[in-house]
């Protein structure tokens, strides 16, 4: 039950769903199209999902500034410099793609990465002005609003990738760069205080070193990064791997999808398909999100992180299986589940773990930490995806393959967690 002072936290969650949903229909769009924009530019195919790490670089470079801002001027401030640099970083990528340059698409793709850093805290924001109770709940159904972003990304990045004449994906650069600007006056219905300057003895709380040897805050920021990073690398390379296989004659269109497909040529056709699989990965992303916060309040959070960690598992065991697009869509609908009880888990553990003096410096170094991890994997991605082997299907073996060793690290750091007495 929703405490009686929570009216403040929940107007903030409306807020934050509504962001989530328009804004963040951006990221689904550039991760359908970053990777396939990369390999129409990149001289060496291994490099082509450069694009999205760079994005994931530039959330990583920016996670502390971003949580440094936030916590000296507001949620507000830092919520409307990602927006500023999401709508810029577009713009500069639409250029590059439209003059032939990978070196402007690289950077305009870095500097959309502040977008990306701003929005991981979006779940942050939520738990600040809830009570304990709610926090779990507040997190889950700010994820939520992932679900119309979902349905929004991807099939708005397929209907805008031609839209400004010959060269593909420019449009969509253009429409993200639109979402920033019409979306950020959102942020002005916010009504979360500045964090208060602390007296001069006040306590500053336990430095970051401290801080990461607290094993409850350590094993949320791994299991954070496992999922976050896990997701990424099959998410970036799945495009390429719908694409590569459709074209090379190893996937075939099923019946069902025939009538929902444009006319085109055979890459084309299966760039597009390759949307309705994000489209269905990302709502298994946010659609759990309804119950998730529920399920921690019942269950307890290394359960639902546990679920995850097994559900991800999971999604590289149907990944192995084949490359028919039924077997493309169940593997990535997994991963999306178990990422979102991974994170959204490993979320609420770091939330309830610190002090909120402790805040800025704790959120800014588990986001600098998890999308280290992220880019790390998307650039992992393109490598193993392209030059694993003579072709596609060797390549998505091998991003399947390179789940196993994170997952264990996982599972061992939650199960080290559990058996820990509880006195230490």
């Amino acid at each position: 039950m929703t405490h009686a002072s929570d009216a403040r936290a929940r107007r903030n969650v409306y807020v934050l769903v509504l962001a989530q949903a328009i804004m963040g229909a951006q990221m689904p769009m550039i991760f359908t199209i970053g990777g396939l924009a990369g390999q129409s530019l990149a001289g060496n195919p291994c490099f082509a999902t450069l694009p999205i790490s760079m994005i994931v670089l530039g959330s990583m470079l920016s996670a502390t500034p971003v949580s440094a801002v936030m916590q000296k001027y507001g949620r507000k401030v830092g919520f409307f410099m990602g927006a500023f640099a999401g709508a810029l970083g577009a713009l500069i990528a639409a250029y590059g793609l439209q003059t032939g340059s990978f070196a402007i698409l690289l950077v305009g793709s870095l500097i959309t990465g502040m977008y990306m850093s701003a929005q991981g805290f979006y779940r942050f924001a939520a738990a600040d002005t809830a009570s304990d109770a709610y926090r779990p709940k507040a997190i889950s159904y700010v994820m939520a609003g992932g679900l119309l972003a979902a349905i929004i990304g991807p099939q708005l990045g397929n209907y805008s990738s031609f839209a400004l004449g010959a060269v593909p994906f420019v449009g969509t650069y253009v429409a993200v760069a639109a979402l920033n600007l019409i979306g950020c006056w959102m942020f002005l219905f916010l009504d979360i205080p500045r964090p208060p300057v602390p007296d001069a003895d006040a306590p500053h709380g336990r430095t970051r070193m401290e801080l990461l040897k607290t094993p409850r805050i350590a094993v949320a920021i791994i299991s954070a990064m496992v999922s976050y990073a896990l997701m990424n690398l099959v998410m970036t390379s799945t495009p390429l791997a719908v694409v590569g296989c459709g074209v090379g004659g190893a996937t075939e269109v099923p019946a069902y999808l025939s009538n929902l497909i444009p006319a085109g040529t055979a890459r084309e056709q299966f760039q597009f398909i390759a949307g309705y699989v994000v489209t269905a990965h990302v709502l298994a992303m946010y659609i759990p999100s309804f119950f998730t916060g529920h399920l921690i309040v019942r269950f307890g959070v290394e359960k639902i992180i546990a679920a995850g960690l097994v559900i991800l598992a999971g999604a590289g065991i149907v990944g192995l299986s084949g490359v028919q697009l039924e077997q493309f869509f169940v593997a990535l609908i997994l991963l999306g589940v178990g990422w979102n009880f991974g994170f959204i888990g490993a979320t609420s553990m770091l939330a309830s773990a610190h002090e909120p003096h402790e805040r800025g410096r704790l959120q800014g170094m588990n986001d600098l930490l998890v999308f280290g991890g992220v880019t790390f994997a998307s650039l992992a991605s393109g490598g193993l995806m392209n030059c694993s082997g003579g072709a596609p299907q060797d390549g998505w073996v091998a991003v399947n393959l390179a789940m196993v060793p994170f997952l264990a690290l996982a599972g061992a750091a939650l199960i080290w967690l559990v058996l820990r007495p509880s006195e230490d």
